[in-house]
Parts: C-alpha cells; sequence; structure tokens
C-alpha cells in the first residue's frame, strides 16, 4: 500500500485519550513512535500522522527470527511511501537466560540513541488494555508492592526520553477490528507465539485459563491498577508534608519526621529518594526493607548498608548516601 490509508478512528482513539484520566497532559505536536510494525503500533502511528501530528516511525529489530532485517527493510519504505521519517537499530540478540527483560532494556537504549541522533525526546508507545492487565498481573506475580501494582503510566519519563501511552483506554481488540474497517495492513510478529516467553504464555493460556471459570481476567486485574493508583495517591497525600533534600549524591530530611512515619510510609519515602538518586525504576528489595525495619526497631544507631547507598542519622537528619561519595570522602 503505497498511498496514505485513512484510519477511520484515529480521531475518536485520540480524542477519548485527551478527554480520559489516562492522558494527564497534551500530546507534543512533534513525536517519535515505537513502530515493531505490528497492529498496535502500526494504529498509533497512522492515527498520529491522521490527527496532524509529525511523526518520526523508531523502529528496534531484536534480531529474534531470520527475516527480522527484511522486515525492517519493508517498514522502511512503508514509511517512505507513507511520508513518515523513519529510524531502524537492530540489537545483539539477547541470551536465553532472560530474553524479555534484555529485549527491554536494549530497546530503550535504542530509543534514547535514536533520542541522541535525532533531537526528538518524546516517545508515544503503543500499550493498550489489555497490555496493562497483564503487565499488572505480572508484577502481582512478581511480589510488586502498591506502586508497582499501579501498571503503566499514560505519561512518564524516562532518563531523557518523554513517554507517552494514548492507547491504554482502548482494547486490543479495538484496534485490529479499527485497522481492519479501515483496511490497513500490519506485520504479525513472530515472538507473539513464542511460547518460551513469559507474557506469551499469560496471554496465551493463564487469561483463557481464567475466562474458563468464568472470571474476565483483564476486568479484574484492571479493577485493582485502578485501586493501587488510589492507594498510592492517599499515601502521596500523606507524604505531602514531609519535605527531604537531594543533591547529586544525598538525600535527608529530618530524623522526628522520619520516626513519625508508619512503617509502610518510611518504605515509599525510602523509595522516593532512592529513585532520585539512582533514577526512576530503583526499588529496594525485600531484604533491605526488613533490615531498615529492624535498624528502626533498634533506633537507628550506626549505618545500614542498601547496596548501593548508605543510610544513616547524621545531625538530627535521616540521610541516604550514594556509595560513589562516601567512597571519594
Amino acid at each position: 500500500m503505497n498511498t496514505f490509508p485513512v484510519l477511520l478512528q484515529s480521531h475518536e482513539w485520540l480524542d477519548a485519550a485527551r478527554l480520559s484520566t489516562f492522558m494527564p497532559e497534551p500530546l507534543p505536536s512533534r513525536l517519535a513512535v515505537g513502530w515493531s510494525g505490528g497492529a498496535d503500533s502500526t494504529a498509533l502511528l497512522l492515527a498520529l500522522k491522521a490527527c496532524g501530528y509529525e511523526v518520526h516511525a523508531w523502529h528496534v529489530d531484536h534480531g529474534w527470527h531470520p527475516d527480522s532485517a527484511e522486515q525492517a527493510d519493508q517498514l522502511a519504505k512503508q514509511a517512505e511511501a507513507w511520508g513518515i521519517l523513519f529510524s531502524s537499530i537492530r540489537l545483539s540478540v539477547a541470551s536465553e537466560n532472560n530474553r524479555e527483560a534484555e529485549a527491554r532494556s536494549g530497546r530503550y537504549k535504542a530509543f534514547q540513541t535514536l533520542a541522541k541522533q535525532s533531537g526528538l525526546t518524546d516517545l508515544c508507545l503503543a500499550h493498550h488494555r489489555d497490555d496493562q492487565a497483564e503487565t499488572v498481573f505480572m508484577r502481582m506475580l512478581q511480589g510488586a508492592g502498591v506502586h508497582g501494582l499501579r501498571g503503566m503510566q499514560a505519561v512518564r519519563m524516562r532518563g531523557e526520553l518523554r513517554l507517552f501511552r494514548p492507547f491504554l483506554h482502548l482494547t486490543r481488540h479495538e484496534i485490529i477490528e479499527g485497522l481492519q474497517r479501515s483496511g490497513v495492513n500490519w506485520l504479525e510478529d513472530q515472538s507473539n507465539h513464542d511460547m518460551t516467553l513469559w507474557r506469551n504464555r499469560l496471554r496465551r493460556e493463564t487469561f483463557p485459563a481464567f475466562a474458563d471459570c468464568g472470571a474476565n481476567p483483564a476486568e479484574l486485574f484492571l479493577r485493582w491498577q485502578k485501586q493501587a493508583v488510589n492507594v498510592v495517591e492517599r499515601i502521596d497525600s500523606a507524604l505531602e508534608p514531609i519535605a527531604f533534600e537531594c543533591s547529586k549524591n544525598e538525600c535527608s530530611l529530618s530524623w522526628q519526621a522520619w520516626q513519625r512515619l508508619t512503617p509502610l510510609l518510611r518504605v515509599y519515602l525510602l523509595q522516593q529518594m532512592m529513585q532520585r538518586l539512582f533514577g526512576e525504576g530503583t526499588v529496594a528489595g525485600r531484604r533491605h526493607i526488613d533490615l531498615m525495619h529492624v535498624w528502626m526497631e533498634q533506633g537507628g544507631r550506626g549505618g545500614l548498608d542498601l547496596s548501593r547507598c548508605r543510610l544513616m542519622r547524621k545531625d538530627g537528619r535521616l540521610c541516604l548516601f550514594a556509595k560513589p561519595m562516601l567512597e571519594t570522602d
């Protein structure tokens, strides 16, 4: 197809995203789209283009199947025919230890590289409602806390990239139906049928098993996700009066204020300080959280090592030091 296809639902889908609570801020007029060539990302790319956004398609070739390079060339030609700028990076094939995690990490590193090359730092991703439910379930199985159970955020920062997910209100079925009604073709990602990948097993085996028992797994996990969002909002409200100061290698707050917090709020505040020091997504492990509780029960004497950082009481304040700072003193 060499002419730009008209995706009939473009304005309807993006208007719904703007009106929903999923998109707390408007999309910038110029942005990149993570484009695998699959149904979801093709729909997002075309919808944004149809609504007047200046889009740049970013493709990451994971090299998971023999014809992936050929597909990348095919997408480059298709993007050119549609009048869309296209950039692609091929990754080294991930090891068999944790292919999903390695691929995700490699993909975002590739996006960071493309951002530096293009000067674009706003990136749209095509995650949808079903992806969100799967993500929440996966995080539950991994033992995530309430913060993790909020799932994917509609807008968030990852390094220098600002990520947008305007399709979180749509189901996979709605997206595919929209493409079919508009006569738009897409590439089928062979990795979606790879049952060695955890997400695929949940999607193709576990979720259908829930349905066989009369449950709607997507609605179930999305209800929990909404509850987690509400709980986090209450926690943030409770912590709002607690101010902590941060420099490049240290975060600190009043020891008295820290003492007055409940154990749950201490954990949450510790997570916030760690993320300020080491970046979003950094979390304290369960062992470190347990050690912190014991340390507080013992009066917070001395210091407490937490792998990359050290927690200690100093001059009437609770201080969290990054290890590099300690090693240079």
